[in-house]
């Protein structure tokens, strides 16, 4: 069946203007752009596709988490399912603060929820998230009904850094919190400032996040394959990718007769409850010895001194791969290599310790707050290459990233890791 296919840039004005048509097939699906691709939109002419389905509402990329980022059709039903999946497991339908980029589908999911709940969303200002802006976008948003936003970690870690912000963000009935795995730590103080965080795990196949505090959405299956990989069932899943060529293509695979995304990541579900592990492919087998990112990630964020941390392998000439640690230090002064690997080895174990420790001002990030491992990898092989021996540490003077994409007034708007919230 063909359909029409529009290209829009990733702001809110022209999004909530065609969206209802979108949903309901009176107008034609839109592709969100990235941002290097916005100034074509408004010149472009709709595309018809044949292979596209006839429900399909929008065309959203992945954040290329498992390769190259791709292009997923996202339909009515589906976006539907998941928005209204939310409002049950939330408090009803609400208004929403819009604080993540409309060209990933977390920011987006913000939009079709607010429309579905007949409300207007408020979105952030032009620029960097901040505290402040935080904190005047949540006044804005009034006090009738539910209140909601959806939060990287970043994010929510600067609220945490502001008095006003924290108080703003005790007014919100739930803070969905998506796009990397949320440290312990973080959580613990977001728990303890009053906060009503919801970790949320999913993707931009799934209409965003699909499992809510470990638990999946109404009508959403959950299952781990013999390999360890989680695999996805349910309404939310999206029709599959658009190829260049104007092909769908299905990446679903058949379980007992049911329709199943095989994600990247490992997991267990103990009691229905769903812990994700980490990826399969960022796994650091260092001396025969396979290492999970996350576990060292989630053990380094506990020594002090230490907020934020990706942890990624290296090549090495003695044990294949070497693990190491790129830091963002706490408030206190980063741990030397010595003390991040004694802290480490009495956690997991001494082959799950780092050998190699950058000090960052800022993670290297790729989409709404996902850590870039690539960008990571490439900082420590900068400074230790193969052949140094695997016992040193360095400091990296401020450079790295911006910590969040910039949000504005029309370019605005993930566990336990997540993806999207």
């Amino acid at each position: 069946m063909s359909r029409s296919l529009r290209d829009v840039p990733p702001q809110a004005g022209p999004l909530l203007e065609l969206l209802p048509g979108a949903l309901d097939g009176s107008g034609p699906a839109l592709r969100v752009l990235d941002a290097a691709s916005r100034a074509a939109a408004d010149e472009a002419p709709d595309e018809v596709v044949d292979a596209l389905p006839g429900d399909a509402a929008l065309v959203v990329g992945t954040s290329g988490s498992t390769g190259r980022p791709r292009a997923a059709v996202l339909t009515a039903p589906a976006l539907t399912a998941s928005a209204r999946a939310t409002e049950r497991r939330l408090a009803g339908p609400g208004r929403w603060l819009m604080a993540l980029p409309l060209d990933h589908v977390a920011g987006l999911q913000v939009l079709v929820r607010s429309l579905l709940a007949g409300t207007e969303p408020v979105a952030l200002p032009p620029g960097p998230f901040t505290a402040r802006a935080f904190a005047a976008g949540a006044a804005a948003l009034g006090a009738a009904g539910p209140r909601y936003t959806s939060l990287v970690p970043t994010q929510l870690a600067r609220v945490l850094d502001d008095a006003a912000a924290t108080a703003a963000a005790r007014t919100f009935d739930a803070i969905l919190l998506g796009g990397a795995a949320a440290p312990a730590p973080l959580l613990e103080r977001a728990h303890a400032a009053g906060l009503h965080v919801v970790t949320t795990y999913g993707m931009t196949e799934t209409c965003g996040g699909c499992v809510y505090d470990g638990v999946p959405l109404d009508g959403v299956d959950v299952a781990v394959a013999a390999d360890g990989r989680v695999l996805l069932a349910g309404p939310v899943l999206c029709a599959g990718y658009l190829g260049e060529d104007g092909s769908v293509e299905d990446p679903f695979v058949d379980v007992d007769g049911v329709r199943h995304l095989r994600t990247g990541d490992l997991g267990r579900v103990t009691d229905g409850v769903l812990t994700v592990l980490g990826r399969a492919d960022d796994v650091v087998v260092t001396g025969g010895v396979n290492v999970a990112p996350a576990a060292v990630e989630a053990a380094l964020v506990t020594l002090p001194g230490v907020a934020q941390a990706c942890v990624v392998g290296v090549p090495d000439d003695e044990w294949g791969q070497a693990v190491a640690a790129v830091v963002v230090p706490a408030h206190a002064p980063p741990p030397d290599l010595a003390q991040v690997r004694a802290h480490v080895t009495a956690l997991l174990g001494a082959p799950h310790a780092p050998r190699h420790l950058v000090v960052v001002d800022a993670l290297p990030l790729r989409g709404p707050g996902k850590p870039d491992r690539a960008a990571a990898r490439a900082l420590v092989l900068a400074r230790h290459p193969v052949h140094v021996p695997p016992t040193t540490a360095v400091h990296v003077p401020p450079t790295t990233a911006e910590n969040v994409p910039p949000t504005t007034a029309e370019n605005v708007p993930p566990t336990t890791p997540g993806s999207r919230p």
